[in-house]
């Protein structure tokens, strides 16, 4: 009797997981609620057993069957594990399939249930960068950037490019999609759509700092006229310029939502290389670079240089047990 006002204000809870506006994290709910079930399948009558066998084998049951020599039965062992059997199976094949059919990087082919994709619509593109603690949303196709505010029109597919700047974090919307990781130097990628218009919440699910309790992004589902007119509305801002954006790479918390009518076209290429700053080299040209003076790339029909002489080796000495320095590469080795 205590508990039934708890029920009662559980049961009007509307969590973004279990009551989601997206189709991929409709999906990725429908998962928990399979896999819940085929568990339970187990769970429940083990549960019920173990009562029933504690009243019918209590000690003042006299009339309970007494047999210490009892060790083992070939009927029982089935039953015992037939079932968890089938069940890892089915959990295994579940997992095998919704690994493929909902991997972030590959393209929806499907709106909703009963709704495929329309023919030769491209994906949105969001580009997505993690800071110091708050989060930059890039819209390259229409110039404009916003700062913790994420406008999504509903019903079409949304692909994010996803980075940080500094340090690792996590991409999360509960109602759109499951959780991707942004890391700086790297290009993360999710394919996800919106169904439900509405305001609904974002935000980081890997610590990364002090700021990390409010590194919050609100997220707006509207119509496509809604979101052209926010677009529109959106151009008049000020641009985000390179000065601009390092003034927002600054460490920060609490960052209300910001604008930007303009972007430099090349900013998110800039930041995912980490060369924003006027005069340092960017990662792809350090690595380019790397490459031609190893030889290990040729392209346009070039040959690579040949290598300078290798200096005389003296003779090694006697190599510890442990040691597999001396080792050519490529050379095989039976050390554990």
């Amino acid at each position: 009797m205590l508990l039934a006002p708890l029920l009662l204000l559980l049961a009007g809870c509307s969590r973004d997981v279990l009551d989601p506006a997206g189709d991929i994290a409709v999906q990725q709910r429908n998962l928990i609620y399979t896999s819940t079930g085929l568990m339970l399948l187990i769970i429940v009558p083990v549960i019920v057993l173990i009562i029933v066998f504690a009243w019918r084998y209590r000690a003042g049951n006299r009339e309970a069957t007494y047999d210490p020599d009892f060790d083992h039965s070939t009927s029982l062992e089935l039953a015992i594990w037939a079932g968890p059997l089938l069940i890892i199976i089915a959990l295994g094949a579940l997992t095998w399939s919704s690994t493929h059919l909902l991997d972030p990087f590959r393209p929806l082919d499907r709106i909703a249930a009963g709704k495929p994709t329309v023919a030769g619509e491209a994906p949105l593109t969001v580009q997505v960068v993690a800071m110091d603690w708050k989060w930059l949303f890039i819209y390259p196709e229409q110039g404009i950037a916003t700062v913790n505010e994420l406008v999504l029109p509903v019903d079409r597919q949304v692909r994010f490019d996803i980075t940080s700047t500094n340090m690792m974090n996590t991409f999360y919307a509960p109602t759109l999609a499951g959780m991707v990781y942004a890391m700086p130097g790297m290009r993360s990628q999710l394919h996800a759509v919106l169904n439900r218009p509405g305001d609904y919440e974002g935000f980081s699910a890997n610590y990364s700092g002090e700021g990390f309790s409010d590194m919050r992004f609100r997220l707006r589902g509207v119509d496509a006229a809604g979101f052209e007119t926010w677009v529109v509305q959106t151009k008049s801002a000020a641009a985000l310029s390179t000065p601009a954006y390092l003034a927002l790479a600054k460490p920060s918390e609490k960052v209300p939502p910001a604008y930007f009518g303009s972007v430099e076209p090349d900013l998110f290429h800039r930041v995912l290389n980490r060369c924003v700053p006027p005069g340092t080299p960017c990662m792809h040209e350090v690595m380019a670079k790397d490459r031609q003076k190893g030889g290990s790339h040729v392209s346009h029909g070039a040959q690579p240089a040949a290598p300078p002489p290798a200096p005389a080796k003296p003779a090694p000495a006697a190599p510890h047990p442990h040691d597999t320095s001396f080792l050519e590469p490529g050379a095989p080795t039976a050390l554990g």
